[in-house]
């Protein structure tokens, strides 16, 4: 069996993920269809702009990964988080065709989020394989608590809208399970608290921008 240096392995998980987030058709067939006529001008632009920061998250999300795969020190768990990351771009192709639908539009600050959660998702990838997996956990739990108040928020008459957070709440909520099942460390309520406080400004400003 080869054996791979460091900087081997830095590119073939860099090509696996790359591959893993080639963007897609977005496959929304699984989900009910729904006349947007029926809504109200208010409810689609209501439901676009939850819809935009759910896609936000999403960016988010597969930044995160990117940078936790690139710097892990495990093989198994970099093949983890190629595989979660592709989970993430079939929801951000959701989220962006469903914002399409409602005649709404992608956040402006996108490049920013993304930047942001790459270098922070590389930082915790650094301090070891254990607390970057319980850094994924802790993320995946506060976003399902997010969609959580997104679904009490939505108009009950957007169907759609509705189907998708709740399926994105179901792979979330497994991706937690996997982090926690694979050795993840949970975090101590004070990180908690900064990691929620770090996703409410990017929800607020990202609500309107």
């Amino acid at each position: 069996m080869r054996v791979y240096n460091p900087i081997d392995q830095g590119i073939r998980r860099f090509d696996k993920l790359l591959k893993a987030l080639l963007p897609e058709k977005a496959d929304c067939s699984v989900f009910p269809f729904v006349d947007n006529t029926m809504l109200s001008a208010a409810e689609r632009q209501h439901s676009a702009k939850l819809m935009r920061i759910n896609h936000s998250g999403e960016i988010c999300a597969q930044a995160l990964y990117l940078g936790q795969a690139l710097t892990a020190r495990g093989q198994d768990l970099a093949d983890q988080l190629s595989l979660a990351a592709k989970e993430e771009q079939d929801h951000l192709n959701w989220c962006k065709t469903r914002i399409e639908e409602l005649g709404g539009r992608p956040s402006f600050l996108n490049p920013l989020w993304r930047l942001g959660s790459f270098i922070i998702g590389s930082t915790a990838g650094l301090m070891g394989d254990k607390i970057s997996l319980g850094f994924l956990a802790e993320t995946e739990q506060q976003v399902s608590r997010h969609l959580d108040k997104h679904l009490e928020e939505m108009s009950l008459n957007d169907e759609k809208s509705r189907a998708i957070l709740a399926q994105m709440q179901l792979d979330e909520q497994k991706h937690a399970t996997n982090a926690l099942t694979l050795g993840g460390i949970p975090f101590p309520k004070p990180a908690r608290a900064i990691m929620s406080a770090l996703s409410k400004v990017m929800t607020c400003t990202t609500r309107f921008f």
